[in-house]
This record gives structure tokens, C-alpha cells and sequence, in this order.
């Protein structure tokens, strides 16, 4: 009784951790009418919808594609220890950012003149501050560093 009991919470706990979705909000508002972005499995959806043809990316293995696809000639970014390349690089010419302790900085760089934005509590701040006044979005969810690459993407292409 117990093996079944603990196999259907873990089959429960499991779907719902699948099917969960983040939402990305204007700066601190969390109306549903301010959703810009969906992330649900790994894909990266205009506004509140989750249909196929409204993917903007899609994010597998350390990786951003375009669209729906995950063919190699579609990456976009790369992400690996850190660190955000262009398209399917890893090498340091080709690095964009870098994500440290909820700080995103240009390039290579870990130097606080070079901070484009500030992560605290599902919310993206601009450069150092931690002003409301400074908010430009917020996620309300569970999310990846890639699914936060995503995003940053995503707004700033």
C-alpha cells in the first residue's frame, strides 16, 4: 500500500512539475492582462498563449533555438558554465554575457561598471539597482538560467 501510495504522489508531483508555466510580466505588475512571455517545457511563448504556432523560442540542452526547432543550424545562443555565446560558440571572442551570483554582466566581464542587470526575487532590475522604479520584468514560476537567457533574448532581440 505504501509503494502504491508513494508512486502515485511521485506520478502526481511529476505532471505537475512537467506541465507547470513562469509567466514574464511588464516591469513589477503580475496582472494577467501584463503577461509578455509564457515559458512551459522549455518553450518560450508570446504573451499568455501556449499554442505551437505563437513559440518564439525553444531551449534544450544549454542551447536556444528559433521557433519550435532544435536543429543545429537554428541556435541561436549558447549557454555553458555562466556564460551566454553567440550562436553555437563557446569560445571567449564570441561570449555576450555573463551570469554571476544574479548578476548579468557584458561580455566576460564580472566587473560591477559592466552590469546590465540585477536578479532578485523573479524580479530584473536595470544595471546595479534594486529600485522598484527600475523593475523592466518580472517571472512568476519556476525558471532555468537558459529559460532566463530566453527571455532576456526574447525582449532584447
Amino acid at each position: 500500500m505504501k509503494k502504491i501510495l508513494f508512486t502515485l504522489i511521485s506520478v502526481f508531483i511529476a505532471s505537475n512539475i512537467s506541465f507547470a508555466q513562469s509567466y514574464v510580466y511588464k516591469g513589477e505588475s503580475t496582472f494577467s492582462g501584463d503577461i509578455i512571455l509564457t515559458i512551459e517545457d522549455g518553450k518560450v511563448y508570446k504573451g499568455e498563449s501556449t499554442f505551437s504556432s505563437d513559440i518564439i523560442l525553444t531551449v534544450e540542452d544549454g542551447k536556444v533555438y528559433k521557433g519550435e526547432s532544435t536543429f543545429s543550424g537554428d541556435i541561436i545562443l549558447t549557454i555553458k558554465d555562466g556564460k551566454v555565446y553567440k550562436g553555437e560558440s563557446t569560445f571567449s571572442g564570441d561570449i555576450i554575457l555573463t551570469i554571476e551570483d544574479g548578476k548579468v554582466y557584458k561580455g566576460e566581464s564580472t566587473f560591477s561598471s559592466d552590469i546590465i542587470l540585477t536578479i532578485k526575487d523573479g524580479k530584473v532590475y536595470k544595471g546595479e539597482s534594486t529600485f522598484s522604479s527600475d523593475i523592466l520584468f518580472n517571472i512568476k514560476g519556476h525558471y532555468t538560467v537558459q529559460e532566463f537567457v530566453s527571455i532576456w533574448y526574447s525582449l532584447n532581440k
